[in-house]
């Protein structure tokens, strides 16, 4: 099984592209990890943003593999537990076989094409994140779900 993290934009902070790759570099001893960032669209708050979204959808939707499970991370979607987001994991990977597909969007969020593909919609918190954080604590969810499902210390249960 193998994990797609799709991001749009980069991530500006140093310690955040330092934590980032931490926790990428612990889930690839777990899980294969390609991690995809797309340009931000320009044009939001003054301009179109209604279009920006749509194009950075279908940039999106061009890098998502047919046959995935898609996670699409947004304020609205499920909140999950830990150990939810590990189950979920771990049934998809003894049962379902498919690889999954994790979305982030830019600082307007996702275009509703995406979301109404995704097969899940998740929310990290009910509190509003940059992407730039929600794409490190994705990637910490991740990891913790690897350990979960390992039964390895790291979760404190």
């Amino acid at each position: 099984m193998k994990l797609r993290l799709i991001c749009v934009g980069k991530l500006a902070e140093s310690w955040q592209r330092t934590v980032a790759e931490d926790y990428a570099g612990r889930i690839q001893r777990y899980f294969s990890l390609d991690i995809i960032e797309l340009k931000e669209e320009k044009g939001g708050r003054r301009g179109d943003t209604k279009g920006l979204l749509k194009r950075e959808g279908a940039r999106i939707m061009e890098k998502v593999p047919q046959r995935t499970f898609l996670i699409a991370l947004d304020e609205r979607g499920r909140n999950l537990k830990s150990e939810q987001l590990a189950d979920l994991l771990s049934a998809e990977m003894l049962h379902g076989g498919r690889d999954w597909c994790l979305v982030i969007g830019g600082p307007y969020g996702l275009d509703d094409d995406v979301r109404t593909r995704a097969d899940l919609t998740l929310s990290l918190s009910k509190m509003t994140f940059t992407h730039q954080m929600a794409r490190i604590l994705l990637l910490e969810q991740l990891y913790r779900s690897c350990t979960i499902i390992k039964n390895e210390p790291y979760h404190n249960r």
